[in-house]
């Protein structure tokens, strides 16, 4: 007789026990991968208010300041202000900007804060208001428009 067999009520909790070890260790190597992906979403007053550490990675939302948009001579580099009526914070962003990016319309931009207060930009998205038209759309009449509309929906 094998006394060293667990019973079918013993094997159970083992397998049960193994499981839970296995589920709580993939949540922890999610939860450690994932941990600076996050990003917070600040507008101006609050990042000017508490300003988060240098180098530590956040979304500005606001609006870009009309007369703040500056493109330096490389052609890729731009310069604008952030604001949001009470608070600017200096942007930076060194790419291709997005179509709809332009003075005085809604932005999100991803980045960091630099030590001397100047944000600098790796991605931005650009907001657009509910009147907004695509430009394949400007052209079409309206039937055209609700058609296209209905066929993506």
């Amino acid at each position: 007789m094998n006394t060293s067999a667990l019973k079918p009520k013993h094997q159970r909790f083992v397998l049960l026990t193994i499981a839970l070890i296995a589920l709580i260790g993939a949540a922890l190597l999610a939860a450690w991968a994932l941990r600076n992906q996050a990003s917070y979403f600040l507008v101006p007053s609050e990042m000017v208010a508490t300003p988060p550490a240098p180098g530590q990675d956040v979304r500005l939302g606001g609006m870009v300041e009309p007369g703040s948009l500056k493109i330096r001579a490389d052609g890729i580099t731009v310069d604008f202000v952030v604001g949001d009526g009470d608070a600017r914070v200096p942007v930076m962003f060194s790419g291709i900007v997005p179509d709809l990016f332009v003075e005085g319309s809604g932005v999100v931009a991803e980045g960091s804060l630099r030590a001397d207060g100047t944000f600098v930009a790796t991605n931005l998205l650009a907001k657009h208001d509910e009147n907004y038209m695509p430009r394949e759309l400007e052209d079409m009449t309206a039937a055209q428009k609700t058609q296209v509309v209905a066929e993506t929906e």
